[in-house]
């Protein structure tokens, strides 16, 4: 059996082209319904905003693979300089049940996050100009927004012309791409950020929603964190995209609340296997797009696979003893 950390996973490097076409193939699987994946149960005591998530799954194609993803998130941690996320993603062989792999750390959990957006970016980006320049906005810069900046900037290229990003605990700038840093503006509130961005993006461990301002026209909204719109916000989204409806729309999200007061229903939704399998945006050019991802276990899986298999090729990580 494989053991891969963070300094493994790091050593194997990000290529986000493979990332989205790896996030992309799952989605495959998923509409062609080659997979199994149950609700993903919550484990909380103690303060209710903490939790540990189960989130097992198969998934099929042409590299089927079975697991389970064990995440804690302990919004908490992060005044007291703790990662505010710690998984451990165990690999099975499809066919026979062996264990092949364990990936301790949260790193590889939040580039399948920013995988999952990017695949959304690049759709919503193919129903765009080929030549329109972007502004982005990221709000909550820890582990989940450095990442996306990361993506983002990868998948736009030149077409980012400016970048706003704002913390309510500070942007601490220290490990961005210096290449970067004179198109990235630190803001002085979430507000100059939303005002003005084509692309936003939330990455906040925010409890309760705020945000209460018209998005800008045409603009995407990855609502990546789930509790930072009001529920009124719905009214001017044209597209709400959602990862899996069943799973998203619980827990206190955005979705969930949209749903029980602002009547928002699973047939108001495109799912992420309309938009990558039948191409469900390119008639949206004009329209503001808004993605809600839950959090699939299938892409856990896939990308853990995914990482296995360069490991293997690289001869990168601890083989352990049986």
């Amino acid at each position: 059996m494989l053991y891969l950390n963070a300094d493994h996973i790091r050593e194997i490097g990000i290529d986000w082209e493979e990332l989205t076409n790896v996030i992309s193939g799952a989605t495959a699987a998923l509409h062609q319904n080659d997979f199994s994946q149950p609700i993903k149960p919550y484990l909380r005591y103690g303060d209710p905003k903490n939790r540990i998530i189960a989130m097992p799954a198969y998934i099929g194609g042409q590299a089927p693979l079975a697991g389970i993803k064990w995440i804690a998130s302990f919004p908490d941690n992060i005044y007291q300089k703790k990662l505010r996320a710690h998984s451990v993603t165990i690999l099975n062989e499809h066919d026979s049940g062996i264990p092949l792999c364990v990936i301790n750390t949260a790193t590889i959990s939040g580039i399948r996050t920013a995988a999952v957006s990017g695949v959304i970016l690049k759709k919503y980006l193919s129903s765009r100009k080929e030549d329109q320049q972007f502004t982005v906005g990221i709000i909550g810069f820890g582990p989940i927004g450095r990442m996306h900046l990361k993506m983002v900037t990868a998948i736009l290229g030149d077409r980012a012309n400016r970048i706003l990003l704002y913390d309510i605990n500070g942007v601490d700038l220290t490990d961005v791409d210096p290449a970067l840093k004179n198109k990235i503006v630190v803001a002085d509130s979430w507000q100059d950020c939303y005002t003005v961005a084509d692309i936003f993006i939330t990455c906040t461990v925010s409890s309760a929603p705020y945000v209460n301002l018209p998005p800008v026209k045409s603009s995407l909204q990855l609502n990546v964190s789930l509790r930072d719109y009001k529920v009124e916000m719905v009214s001017h989204m044209d597209v709400m995209v959602v990862d899996d409806w069943d799973e998203v729309c619980r827990q206190n999200t955005d979705i969930e609340n949209m749903h029980k007061i602002m009547g928002l229903e699973k047939s108001d939704t495109l799912s992420i296997a309309d938009v990558v399998c039948k191409d469900a945006l390119q008639d949206k050019g004009d329209s503001i797009v808004m993605f809600n991802p839950m959090g699939m276990a299938v892409y856990d899986i896939a990308v853990g696979g995914h990482y296995y298999q360069e490991a293997r090729k690289r001869n990168v990580g601890m083989v352990m003893p049986d």
